[in-house]
């Protein structure tokens, strides 16, 4: 029946197809995915990733009941399933890494660094380990082959549906373990998904989709950290110093913020106040947080540096020692061990880019430093770039990879 959305049997009956151990969640895409390549012919292993453990009646995942739901969909899939536990792994890995960052005064994104560090991580050795031959997830992202003006590579790709693209998520990853990942469904739209799931009757088909972030749950974000860093009050300033009210902790707040700041109703110079408040700055060492009423140039940049950037490939048109070269680059940390760095690696070129996730390409000139790092400068002001989000660039539907963004800089600044 999967003839109809474009799929084709890959696998003739006698054959030894290959092993695919799939990171099924208990959500609609990975079920989707484990039935496609089934279907296609694949031997197929359903794999459910624990990452997060916490007692008490509030745990903030419902592990329980989305292995149940696996292991339903196994049952219709027709496949076997197992657990594995990852959650000391995530906690050194991810949630540390999370709470140093929010240390910093910076917005960190865990769900990059859980791609980068767990599900193509630790999961993929596990893999290996019973025999599997390639693994699959049910992102909405594509992997190919490069196109001329990238050079010979396996390529991260944007799925299909723009309203759905998850490729921003998965800049973290290298091309040695792109070789080894399908993504069943990136060619996919969600409505298409849900509609295949409901023909095939499974229970996930009208599950809803996960929001936010996996530890905190459904939890406010504030209640979920004052258990790490309780309450670290300081001052709210305009930008031309004038306090305006009290924050509970600069680790609360992100640049671009409006709602939350509780100074609604506030008088600037004996005159009444829009109703529009905006944080704009966060200045550690005073501990104060900068706001402005209303929307002001100092929301917006130019320009920025990047640290921790993963290549997973660069243009060929990019300017270097050896023009026609192609770069491919462990990050900066070094978390995915050495990927392998060819001859020469480009020092500048042009490309779009994005500085949160949804958020549509914006064309920049990009420059490799000789620390590592990558500035990006924007043809137009970017809104809230905000430090410890991720900058991900693109040459057309190809994603070229992405780093931890660390400074932000406006014109004549």
């Amino acid at each position: 029946m999967l003839e109809k959305y474009g799929f084709e049997k890959l696998f003739n009956a006698g054959e030894k197809p290959p092993t695919v151990v799939v990171g099924m969640s208990g959500g609609v895409d990975s079920s989707v995915s484990a039935y496609i390549l089934k279907w296609q012919g694949y031997n197929v292993v359903g794999l459910f990733m624990q990452n997060w453990e916490e007692q008490g009646d509030d745990g903030c995942c419902s592990s329980e009941a989305d292995f149940e739901d696996v292991r339903r969909v196994a049952e219709v899939v027709d496949i076997p399933y197992y657990t594995v536990n990852f959650s000391k792994q995530y906690m050194e890995l991810v949630f540390a890494q999370f709470l140093g960052g929010l240390e910093k005064g910076f917005t960190p994104n865990p769900d990059v660094l859980c791609n980068r560090e767990i599900k193509f991580g630790p999961f993929l050795k596990y893999a290996d380990k019973i025999g599997a031959d390639y693994i699959a997830t049910g992102h909405y992202a594509r992997v190919g082959r490069s196109g001329p003006d990238i050079g010979d590579a396996t390529v991260l790709m944007k799925g299909l549906d723009p309203r759905k693209d998850q490729s921003y998520f998965l800049c973290g990853l290298s091309q040695g373990q792109l070789s080894r990942v399908i993504f069943p469904i990136g060619h996919l739209e969600k409505d298409v998904v849900r509609q295949i799931a409901t023909e095939i009757g499974l229970v996930t088909a009208d599950k809803k989709d996960s929001t936010g972030i996996c530890f905190i749950g459904e939890r406010k974000f504030r209640d979920f950290l004052k258990t790490y860093f309780g309450n670290q009050g300081g001052d709210i300033k305009t930008l031309g110093g004038e306090v305006v009210g009290r924050h509970i902790g600069l680790m609360y707040y992100t640049i671009g913020q409006r709602k939350g700041l509780g100074i609604g109703g506030r008088k600037l110079g004996g005159e009444e106040a829009l109703d529009r408040w905006f944080v704009v700055r966060k200045d550690m060492e005073s501990n104060t947080l900068y706001v402005n009423n209303g929307e002001c140039e100092e929301l917006f940049s130019d320009e920025l540096v990047a640290v921790d950037f993963n290549f997973i490939c660069a243009p060929r048109n990019a300017e270097s020692h050896n023009v026609g070269s192609l770069c491919v680059t462990k990050n900066v940390g070094g978390a995915l061990g050495a990927i392998g760095v060819y001859s020469e690696t480009p020092r500048s070129f042009r490309c779009m880019a994005k500085t949160r996730y949804m958020q549509p390409d914006q064309a920049c000139a990009v420059e490799v430093l000789v620390d590592g790092s990558v500035k990006v400068v924007f043809d137009e002001p970017q809104r809230a770039v905000t430090p410890g989000q991720w900058v991900v660039l693109y040459k057309g539907e190809i994603c070229l990879g992405g780093g931890i963004i660390s400074q932000t800089k406006r014109k004549g600044k």
